[in-house]
């Protein structure tokens, strides 16, 4: 089955003009799709879109169609002539997808704003919509100036986001990526972390770390499994219970979603500046 699409959508390969079929193979490219496509443009959006445990867009995403799963033969199903893909989405099925002959574009970038803004004029040049993508950035932009202009002044608080999986983030990480835009300095990152890097137990427990930043994307009662986690349960701020929450598909998205993570983020450790 998976050689015939393959032949269907080689023959497709001269396909003039702007795309006419879309398909968003990752969460992340639904939310940037969804932002600057035509409606009638998107084919389907990825099967985590309208999961709202992990999704920011599951209200804009309600209308369209979407994913059985993330292989290559799934996506080619909707007839495609345009397919967005990311990084992380496996090797193997991007390769099936280019054999196709479809048009792949596929964001590598992800962890500054300044990602987040090439990869939607990458997106919306390929969709045809390049003045529309201008006008969103521009949108986004006017956004973060109007938080910076509401936290101009204000102390950062020096904040880690703890896992119960034994990883914290870094540098070169969209979490960081957030600190910098809420008032917050990520001590992981001061401390020379790269990325989702393995959690230094023993050397954390000397960091001045005043908040926790945690996520409600974990099962069950983050907070609580923190409080009884070691090394967390030794520091400071865990004893104080001071947690600043974060909703979980803002936290962990890769696109615009991440500009509802810094306002979030900014409330909870700078709320005298949202009164």
């Amino acid at each position: 089955m998976l050689r015939v699409l393959l032949c269907l959508f080689a023959s497709l390969a001269a396909f003039a003009g702007a795309p006419k079929r879309v398909v968003s193979q990752t969460l992340g490219t639904d939310e940037l799709l969804l932002a600057l496509a035509d409606p009638g443009q998107i084919a389907a959006l990825s099967h985590l879109a309208a999961d709202p445990k992990f999704s920011p867009v599951v209200k804009e995403a309600a209308p369209y169609p979407r994913l059985r799963d993330s292989d290559a033969e799934s996506v080619l199903k909707h007839r495609p002539d345009l397919v967005l893909v990311a990084s992380y989405t496996r090797a193997e099925t991007r390769a099936l997808l280019q054999r196709s002959g479809v048009t792949v574009v596929a964001l590598e970038r992800f962890d500054t704003f300044e990602d987040l803004c090439a990869n939607a004029r990458r997106i919306g040049a390929a969709l045809g919509h390049a003045a529309r993508a201008e006008t969103v950035v521009a949108a986004w932009r006017a956004r973060v100036a109007a938080l910076q202009a509401r936290l101009a002044g204000a102390p950062p608080v020096r904040v880690i986001a703890p896992s119960t999986y034994g990883f914290l983030a870094g540098l070169d990480t969209t979490f960081d990526d957030v600190c910098r835009h809420a008032g917050a300095v990520n001590v992981a990152a001061e401390a020379g972390l790269q990325g989702h890097a393995p959690t230094p137990a023993e050397a954390m427990l000397g960091w001045r770390i005043d908040a926790l930043v945690i996520s409600d994307d974990e099962r069950g009662d983050i907070a609580a499994r923190i409080e009884g986690l070691p090394p967390y349960k030794f520091l400071a701020a865990t004893k104080a219970r001071r947690f600043a929450r974060i909703n979980g598909p803002a936290m962990s998205s890769i696109s615009q979603g991440r500009l509802d993570a810094y306002e979030q983020l900014a409330k909870a450790l700078h709320p005298e500046r949202f009164r």
